[in-house]
């Protein structure tokens, strides 16, 4: 299975760039992006980061402390303070942010390549998001110049206006699934409203965003604006959620984790941003085009082997299509092939870890014992890399593990309702609320459905497109505050009202 060998890849283009990354890996030590130069950590620890398809190490990277977080935060703090980007005209910002979207479009091929070997995506899946964070620099671009303040009515001996400014040093903390998405999602508007930046990514796939920082230097960004600080969230990302210069922190990850930096950034009332875990409803009705939404189905639950937030893991069908839903997701999920994320044919790469297979399986023998049907999969693909088939539960009620706590792995509940009312109620039915979906040809049912769902982003007859646009960001305990689109600019400024006596 993982005998796909990318040395050998059809694409001449994804070939090349396959050697670009390796040479780019075999090129020492990944180190630390502090204040315009490339250092070690100040202790001189390294960890590696590991191949989830072929368990071999990638690379050592630099194992930052607090000793080099507070480093990177004076840096930023130096930078900001002496206006060296917040000074900026914002057309010069704006101009800079353009030259970072070429250039990742200019190396996109090698980001992929580095991308699919730190995480195990599916290199189109790679690809695609690549594109993403190229037209989300491009987005954000655009919205330098068009941060504007207010004037506010009042009477003639007085002038009362708003300024919106720059929150300051802001610290970004990302998850490990999609790295390179989620670094230009807070990296690009960050840095449009005139902040400085601490990025720390997750360190189990630090790489690509790496080679981003390398790409945002040969763009020319003064120096202290960006700094990237790898190494353990228990360390690294603990130092900057209790620091006391960082004036804004954004987080993507777990619920849990996202508590513990809430709490932490009381101290200094850090302004704060979490895109947190999900489990999303994905709800069929019985006038859909349901052999669309049966497909969609099994890849909203199956893309990057599940390890995405908002994955549609519960898949609620009307009682009427049942039967008919379960045994098609099931026949459809059983045809993705697992393997090696560099063969054109692979649906499902690895998990990331070792201990996110047990994870995953250990969802599995839950779902077991407490009466769900094993419909499809369940079980690991082979003895080396992290594989684990697409798996499909039906007979599932909303009470069992598996249809409350979020896997992260591609584990689906399929979960009958009665009626509309039902299916809102079940789907709400959790703590949670990131992402939904409706399928149906009634208009009017979309919208009171949509409308009714309890989760930040929300999708009708489709599922997991998305656009620079549109907002992301949960309810209840799927997040705070939201990401993308012009909340972002909200999230990354703060506003100043100015009373002046005439």
């Amino acid at each position: 299975m993982n005998a796909f060998d990318p040395t050998n890849h059809a694409d001449e283009t994804i070939r090349a760039a396959y050697q670009r990354a390796s040479a780019w890996l075999a090129n020492g030590s990944k180190t630390l992006f502090i204040d315009g130069k490339w250092v070690p950590a100040l202790s001189g620890k390294d960890s590696q980061t590991i191949d989830p398809a072929t368990e071999n190490t990638l690379a050592s990277v630099a194992e930052a402390d607090a000793s080099d977080v507070d480093l990177a935060v004076a840096a930023a703090r130096k930078a900001f303070e002496y206006g060296t980007w917040r000074g900026l005209s914002p057309h010069q910002r704006s101009r800079l942010l353009l030259k970072i979207a070429d250039l990742i479009e200019e190396y996109g091929d090698e980001l992929a390549v580095l991308e699919t070997l730190d995480v195990g995506a599916p290199l189109a899946f790679a690809q695609r998001h690549v594109a993403h964070s190229a037209e989300t620099f491009r987005y954000y671009a655009g919205w330098s110049s068009k941060i504007y303040g207010t004037t506010n009515p009042t009477s003639d001996d007085r002038f009362i206006y708003m300024l919106r400014e720059p929150m300051g040093v802001c610290a970004l903390i990302n998850a490990w699934n999609v790295p390179l998405v989620m670094a230009a999602t807070k990296i690009a508007p960050a840095l449009a409203c005139g902040n400085t930046v601490v990025l720390k990514p997750a360190e189990q796939t630090p790489l690509s965003t790496l080679r981003l920082a390398e790409l945002i230097e040969m763009a020319g960004i003064p120096t202290g604006v960006l700094n990237v600080v790898t190494g353990l969230g228990a360390t690294v990302g603990a130092a900057l959620s209790a620091h006391p210069d960082i004036d804004k922190i954004a987080f993507t990850g777990s619920t849990a984790v996202g508590r513990h930096i809430l709490q932490s950034s009381a101290g200094n009332m850090k302004k704060v941003t979490l895109e947190l875990g999900g489990k999303s409803p994905n709800i069929i009705f019985p006038d859909a085009d349901v052999q669309r939404a049966i497909e969609t189905a099994v890849l909203a639950f199956c893309r990057n082997s599940g390890q995405i937030c908002s994955s549609g893991t519960r898949l609620f069908v009307h009682e009427s299509l049942y039967d008919e839903v379960s045994e098609k997701v099931a026949g459809i999920a059983a045809t993705y092939k697992v393997g090696s994320p560099f063969d054109p044919e692979t649906k499902l790469g690895p998990l990331i870890s070792a201990t996110q297979m047990a994870r995953v399986l250990s969802y599995v023998d839950k779902g077991k014992a407490e009466g769900a049907g094993l419909k499809q999969g369940g079980k690991r693909v082979g003895e080396t890399g992290f594989f684990v088939e697409p798996t499909v539960f039906e007979h599932v009620n909303n009470e069992m593990t598996i249809a409350r706590e979020e896997i992260f792995g591609p584990v689906l509940s399929v979960i009958p309702f009665r009626d509309e009312d039902d299916a809102v109620f079940k789907g709400n039915d959790t703590i949670y609320g990131l992402a939904a979906a409706v399928w149906t040809r009634d208009a009017s049912r979309a919208h009171r459905v949509a409308r009714a769902l309890k989760a930040g982003r929300i999708w009708i007859n489709t599922y997991a497109e998305g656009d620079q646009v549109m907002s992301m960001g949960g309810y209840k305990q799927s997040g705070y505050g939201r990401e993308m689109g012009a909340e972002s600019i909200d999230a990354y400024t703060q506003t100043k009202s100015v009373f002046m006596k005439l």
